[in-house]
């Protein structure tokens, strides 16, 4: 099925009108990114460029710069979280929960839901079996939680032709991978369809900081930024808006600060629910649409 075979294209203006409770006109919901890079692979992502060039291994100071996102970053952001009381969703490897088993510990301590990121971090396109892959993810956050995901996240928002297909039948509610609104859209599957919650490449610091190279104050100025445009949009109709970060990067002691302050200026505003992508999926359905 093609892409634009899965979803109506269907302007935000000519749409029924969602309402948030209480009031409300905006739902944020934070997505922390905690991952497992395999040291006899080719690093996913790299912030050094190697000397001779290629992908030596084992490439110490690429797989070091994210290891200490697990180590140390991830804990900074937590205070932060905690302080302004937000629960998060961990978006994680299926490995990575017993790999940094006091990272998801912690996040499930404090009530965050977790959603499937692939079972490692590679693209859905190279995994030999996509289904097993995905079924290993929800049957490790399963064995941990108690319960099985009900969101998923592909690792660098890949997918293959049938991803949406194969994570309806294996239980999935929902997936972020389809970057093009700023409500929930359901995509049409072989079987059922499935809904997609608003996730963001705008405020994304991966975008950010590693790939457009931007200072990190960047990530406050674009966060606010874009608050401020769906709250002005939210008027006629209630709006999701997603806050992306990964320990390695956000988490460095440099950055925290601007991941910190963004959310202050925004738990400042009354009219904004922060919530989890399963509360934001319940309230969607909770609407009829």
């Amino acid at each position: 099925m093609l892409p634009s075979e899965r979803l109506d294209f269907s302007p935000i203006g000519h749409r029924p009108k969602l309402l948030l409770p209480g009031g409300a006109r905006l739902a944020v919901w934070v997505i922390v990114n905690v991952e497992e890079w395999d040291p006899t692979q080719p690093m996913p992502r790299t912030v050094l460029t190697p000397p001779a060039g290629g992908a030596p291994m084992p490439d110490i100071p690429n797989w070091a710069w994210h290891e200490y996102g697990n180590r140390v970053g991830f804990w900074r952001m937590l205070e932060v979280l905690d302080h302004f009381r937000i629960r998060a969703v961990l978006a994680i490897n299926g490995s990575a929960i017993q790999r940094y088993e006091p990272i998801a510990r912690a996040a499930l301590e404090r009530g965050w839901e977790f959603i499937g990121h692939g079972f490692t971090q590679q693209s859905m396109q190279k995994v030999a079996d996509e289904r097993g892959d995905i079924r290993r993810t929800a049957a490790a956050i399963r064995d941990f939680v108690g319960r099985p995901p009900r969101g998923w996240l592909g690792p660098g928002l890949t997918e293959t032709w049938e991803t949406p297909d194969l994570l309806v039948e294996e239980g999935f509610e929902y997936l972020c991978d389809w970057v093009l609104d700023d409500q929930p859209v359901w995509l049409k599957t072989r079987t059922r369809p499935i809904v997609n919650l608003p996730y963001t490449q705008e405020c994304n610091d991966v975008a950010m900081m590693l790939i457009q190279h931007h200072k990190a104050g960047e990530y406050y100025d674009r966060a606010i930024d874009q608050f401020a445009q769906l709250h002005a949009d939210s008027a006629q109709s209630a709006r999701v808006m997603a806050l992306v970060v990964h320990p390695y990067i956000m988490g460095a002691p440099y950055r925290l600060r601007y991941f910190r302050d963004a959310l202050a200026r925004i738990r400042d505003h009354r009219e904004v629910l922060f919530w989890t992508g399963e509360e934001i999926l319940d309230w969607y359905l909770g609407q009829g649409a």
